[in-house]
């Protein structure tokens, strides 16, 4: 199908502003997955040329505490009868590491993607399709420190749509309608250098600071027109925090104040945070290659707000 680019939404009479809602039919509930084809999962397995595997999600345990006063996970390992034993996972958060945001996780003007209430969303949907594709790793890290101007991932530093375009650039790779974008900073690396009393000051914090993609109408704009099927990070929010850092005054009253709320309910784009990804980027900058084969089977509980994302980076 021929894709609208981000001028000319909605598509749908009603819709509002900025939002891909009816695109794919009035009960869609998976937004651009509904990107990943056959065809393009076919070309994404072609990516696969060493064998190298890459896990993606981070310890559950991490971060210790959890972020954004978010409960903290209580393993339990017990007996299961005879020689067996059992485990026990409670009160975990499904948001508390690595995760996808589903489209329950924000509204906007109380309304959800598509238009469609609550109980019609949940993970659920996008765990009995399966995320398969190309991944593409974004480097900001990288890129930064090769510039002389390393990232402080305690701070708010803000990348625009035209920095990102030019790590594409550097990297020499080209975004393809269906892609995963894999954005790199450093985060998660980072924390697990933190002493104790350091972690425990971050988690009390409501909203930490961190590096990420800034938000507003450009790179609203621009991460539609790329097409892609979902973005994911290895930072707390995805977007830099506090949401607003580096928008005009303007801009920060408007509805391009956050990208969250842009992606998830208006344009039906899934976000990941926390995704493990230090292993992955040293890879790609030791054989320069950005692109590769990239899995993900969110778990299916019915009307889910979020899920573990058990990805994996083949290349």
């Amino acid at each position: 199908m021929d894709l609208p680019s981000y001028g000319e939404l909605p598509v749908t009479p009603g819709a509002p502003d900025g939002s891909s809602w009816g695109l794919w039919g009035p009960d869609d509930r998976l937004g651009t997955l509904n990107l990943l084809t056959p065809e393009r999962v076919l070309r994404a397995a072609q990516l696969i040329r060493r064998g190298a595997v890459f896990p993606l999600d981070w310890d559950w345990s991490l971060p210790d505490p959890p972020l954004f006063g978010r409960q903290p996970m209580v393993h339990r390992v017990v007996d299961g009868g005879g020689d067996f034993v059992d485990d026990v996972i409670d009160a975990y958060n499904t948001q508390s590491s690595s995760q996808w945001d589903g489209f329950r996780h924000v509204a906007v003007g109380g309304q959800l993607y598509n238009g469609l209430g609550h109980d019609d969303h949940g993970v659920d949907h996008w765990a009995r399709k399966g995320i398969v594709g190309r991944g593409v790793l974004v480097d900001i890290a990288a890129y930064r420190a090769a510039q002389g101007r390393p990232l402080a991932l305690d701070r708010p530093e803000d990348v625009g749509a035209d920095e990102l375009l030019a790590i594409l650039e550097h990297e020499q790779v080209t975004v393809e309608t269906g892609d995963v974008l894999l954005v790199h900073v450093g985060y998660t690396q980072w924390y697990l250098g933190l002493d104790q009393a350091t972690r425990t000051k971050i988690g009390s914090i409501r909203a930490p600071r961190c590096p990420g993609l800034r938000a507003g109408r450009d790179m609203v704009a621009l991460l539609w027109d790329l097409h892609i099927a979902a973005v994911a990070s290895d930072t707390p929010s995805f977007e830099v925090a506090p949401f607003s850092r580096g928008l005009s005054a303007d801009e920060e009253q408007s509805s391009y104040a956050t990208l969250h709320h842009n992606l998830l309910p208006l344009l039906g784009v899934p976000i990941g945070e926390l995704w493990d990804l230090a292993a992955l980027a040293a890879d790609c900058a030791d054989d320069g290659v950005y692109e590769c084969f990239l899995t993900s089977s969110p778990i299916k509980v019915r009307n889910g707000v979020g899920s573990p994302p058990n990805a994996l980076a083949i290349k």
